[in-house]
């Protein structure tokens, strides 16, 4: 299956209307993402006033290289968890529970940390080490993309 046009076209427009500034999609080898994003001075910078949506079409031969890690002016300490998808990233299991982890929490290798929501299908987040969470650097109900940082550990 080939993202026709004005499916891409529809993208942009639910992006615009529901306040997003990225959407992303997979199927098969080919994947879509659209971001959004405000020049201000002649650098991006991320708003929720209605701008120019510029759609970014990639397949899955060259994903890796498409692929940016959020720039970082401070070097982070501790181990990160990555998002292994892209999704909607959670803290809790249901919006009346309590988060899994929190700063200054310990966790050990194996305890779920978060949820990632992919296609209607929630995703447990483990961690692979052990340690106290130093840092979560998402919000709940964010989206993120394959590879970001969602918290560290040490």
């Amino acid at each position: 299956m080939k993202f026709e046009t004005e499916y891409i076209e529809k993208l942009a427009k639910i992006i615009n209307e529901q306040g997003l500034t990225e959407i992303s999609l997979e199927d098969g080898e080919q994947a879509v993402t659209i971001r959004k994003e405000v020049m201000v001075a002649s650098v991006p910078v991320a708003a929720s006033a209605p701008t120019a949506i510029t759609p970014a079409v990639t397949s899955s031969a060259n994903a890796d290289s498409t692929v940016q890690a959020p720039a970082s002016e401070n070097k982070k300490s501790g181990t990160p968890i990555t998002s292994p998808m892209v999704g909607t990233f959670y803290t809790s299991p249901s919006p009346d529970s309590s988060p899994f982890v929190s700063v200054g929490a310990s966790v050990n290798a194996g305890d779920v940390v978060c949820i990632i929501e992919a296609m209607k299908m929630m995703n447990e987040i483990k961690a692979e080490v052990s340690g106290k969470v130093t840092e979560i650097c998402v919000e709940d109900g964010q989206p993120v993309e394959f590879g970001q940082v969602l918290m560290y550990v040490e």
